[in-house]
């Protein structure tokens, strides 16, 4: 998608888009050159976001440019990003897809803004390629393909490199390696180093991403009801991988290092089960109550990695329990913290971005839902009932000693149907990249 600031464009584009109130939200009206879009009350720049996403939508079978006057900054970043998720398609192995007609963005505003808007489109190009990420196929997407991808960024200061099962192994990395011991594939830790030259040494960013190409649930087989969507169980780590190469290529000044545990979740005679106990690249031992909660182990190992490799600030991105997506739907994703300087920091990032995030509480006494008796830890419990803080007091084992956020994004980090007031079409998001983009742009500043 091609973006251009350029005042007076709404004069002379040949399609101008607008809000409209008295249309119900999602709806799109053509009346010559002009587009009205509907929103709802009070939605501010999610509504315009929307909006935008609708009027870029209407015209994707078409192409051309679409015209946005926009005031501020907020309006410039809802009208970039919105069209950009508007024209995004999904249909990757479709016929016909490279051919699909172009849609261009032209944001009638002051020149001042210019920067801004390229700024974000930049961005959006990031979020649409953690969307191809997630909508790829299994069969195409395995482990070693996701690093394949990683290594060929070639973005400044920004290097990749990957470690097989084996070496896996001989880290000690024992929850993450028996995760990936019932799949043919083999698994990758694949590893981003950002380090430009005016950054702060003192500070390294740690972004950790789960990325789990396939989930079928292991010896807990998932039910066959949409099982397809979990090739996106790997929206964590595609996060991670364009967010940090959103970051390389606009150059921000901070250290920072991407740690993405990458494998299937399948069974064959060598799956491990419930009831075995593992040995975390820590040297903690964790009971196996349900293979289905596989995320978590494969986080453990690379949060302790990321933390071993000198990140001194941790985030990890995960589309971790149902329960989160139960509790906040496809819109917000919850986060933990163990800092509170920190959790600011995070959601000051997830305000600015528009990947909106929620904090939910820690406190050791919920410790005791992954207590067990045969190990230090157990990765489930049978109690029912609090889910999504259980997986993060496990995860928390793993974090090491400085700031460490949580984020559970298995609502907004791969929508599950289509909803025509919904900023997204049915498939991954890209949710996260905007997040981690402002994130580390707080950090650096």
């Amino acid at each position: 998608m091609r973006v251009e600031i350029r005042a007076g464009a709404a004069d002379d584009v040949a399609v101008v888009a607008r809000v409209d109130d008295a249309l119900p939200a999602g709806e799109v009206a053509r009346d010559g050159r002009q587009l009205r879009v509907g929103t709802l009350e009070g939605w501010g720049a999610d509504g315009l976001r929307a909006a935008a996403a609708a009027a870029a939508r209407s015209i994707r079978r078409t192409g051309g440019e679409i015209a946005w006057r926009a005031g501020d900054e907020d309006e410039v970043r809802a009208i970039v990003e919105g069209t950009a998720f508007g024209a995004y398609d999904a249909g990757l192995r479709k016929r016909g897809y490279g051919d699909r007609p172009e849609i261009s963005l032209v944001v009638d505003a002051d020149e001042t803004l210019r920067p801004l808007a390229e700024r974000q489109a930049l961005v959006a190009r990031h979020i649409s390629d953690a969307r191809d990420l997630s909508n790829l196929p299994p069969n195409e997407l395995t482990p070693p393909a996701l690093a394949d991808h990683a290594a060929a960024l070639g973005l400044p200061h920004l290097t990749a490199m990957s470690l097989g099962r084996d070496e896996i192994v001989e880290l000690g990395m024992g929850a993450f390696a028996a995760v990936a011991q019932g799949s043919p594939h083999d698994p990758r830790l694949i590893v981003l180093r950002y380090d430009p030259p005016d950054a702060d040494a003192a500070t390294t960013l740690g972004l950790v991403g789960k990325a789990i190409t396939f989930d079928g649930g292991g010896l807990a087989l998932k039910p066959p009801l949409r099982m397809q969507d979990m090739k996106g169980d790997m929206a964590g780590g595609a996060a991670v991988i364009e967010g940090l190469a959103a970051v390389a290529e606009l150059g921000l000044p901070v250290r920072a290092i991407g740690v993405v545990a990458s494998t299937e979740n399948v069974q064959d005679a060598h799956a491990f089960k419930p009831g075995d106990i593992l040995r975390a690249s820590n040297g903690k031992t964790i009971e196996i109550m349900n293979t289905d909660a596989e995320g978590r182990l494969v986080l453990a190992d690379a949060l302790h990695y990321a933390r071993e490799q000198g990140a001194t600030h941790l985030a990890d991105f995960a589309t971790l329990t149902g329960a989160m997506s139960l509790a906040l739907g496809d819109l917000y994703a919850g986060y933990f913290a163990n800092d509170d300087d920190w959790a600011r920091e995070l959601q000051a990032a997830a305000d600015t971005s528009g990947d909106l995030a929620w904090r939910f509480p820690l406190h050791p006494r919920y410790r005791r839902y992954i207590d067990s008796a045969f190990a230090d830890m157990k990765n489930g419990s049978d109690l029912k009932e609090g889910s999504p803080v259980l997986a993060a007091e496990f995860l928390r084992e793993f974090a090491g000693h400085g700031p460490w956020a949580h984020v559970d994004m298995a609502g907004p980090g791969y929508v599950r149907r289509k909803r025509p007031d919904y900023v997204l079409d049915e498939g991954g998001t890209g949710y996260g990249v905007r997040l981690i983009v402002e994130l580390a742009a707080n950090l650096a500043a």
